[in-house]
């Protein structure tokens, strides 16, 4: 009988001493050191992360490739002053004009060609890179227009097929990449050829050459531009033929 209340009474005692004792300092450190630590350990790691990964973006933007799309960009405000300085037929003027074009030409060859070989493919690559490959020839094209080297219905229908397959890439984007065909790259080439031949102050014979490397390059703007909307229809109906199956494999 005695024991019995005496544990009643070491019952009481006890759980009024352990709030401010062994009882309490357990569930008080239990949950303090959650509380403290866990959050901490949450919060801390995101923040590193998030700054780790903001500086392996930035540092990552700042490769070679990046570097090239950047000068092809630049290139441009200063190709369109070398083309219209000294009234636009002066053929220094025009000389350098070509130099430029060419670098950015040469430099179009090489940025995407870095990126995908040591593996520096960036999302400002994805997106700078086709607009400084369309900037600098868009404006040759319209230069040469605007002066009168080059009918306009034939840079309406160069940059009108650039623009539109640029377009219908990202329409057709959610079911695949239309990749870059041999005849699109050929294409590129006797563009980039016949408009830097264009943009020199040629006569004669290579003026007659010209005329005929840019009708190629026109044909070829038009032929690969019909077989990459081909490209587009046919991925876009396996890519919805491929929905189906996979919605009908889940409802059953």
């Amino acid at each position: 009988m005695t024991g019995v209340p005496a544990s009643a009474a070491g019952g009481p005692s006890g759980a009024q001493g352990a709030p401010g004792s062994a009882a309490t300092s357990g569930p008080q450190r239990g949950p303090q050191s959650e509380s403290q630590a866990g959050p901490q350990h949450d919060e801390r790691p995101p923040r590193g992360g998030k700054i780790a990964a903001a500086a392996v973006n930035q540092a990552s933007v700042w490769n070679v490739a990046n570097l090239l799309t950047m000068l092809r960009l630049v290139l441009v405000p200063g190709f369109v002053a070398l083309m219209l300085a000294g009234g636009g037929y002066d053929p220094a003027w025009r000389s350098l004009a070509w130099a430029a074009f060419a670098i950015a030409m040469i430099t179009d060859l090489f940025d995407g060609h870095l990126a995908r070989t040591y593996d520096l493919v960036t999302d400002f690559g994805k997106i700078a890179d086709p607009i400084a490959d369309k900037a600098i020839m868009g404006a040759a094209l319209i230069c040469l227009s605007a002066l009168g080297d080059l009918p306009w219905w034939v840079t309406i229908v160069i940059l009108a097929r650039e623009l539109g397959i640029t377009l219908l890439r990202f329409v057709v984007i959610r079911y695949g990449v239309i990749p870059a065909s041999r005849g699109g790259k050929l294409k590129t080439l006797t563009q980039g050829v016949a408009v830097g031949m264009y943009v020199l102050a040629l006569t004669g014979w290579l003026a007659t050459l010209r005329f005929w490397v840019m009708a190629a390059a026109v044909v070829l703007t038009v032929v690969t531009g019909l077989d990459y909307v081909r490209q587009a229809i046919v991925l876009r109906r396996q890519g919805i033929a491929e929905r189906a199956a996979a919605s009908e494999e889940t409802e059953a």
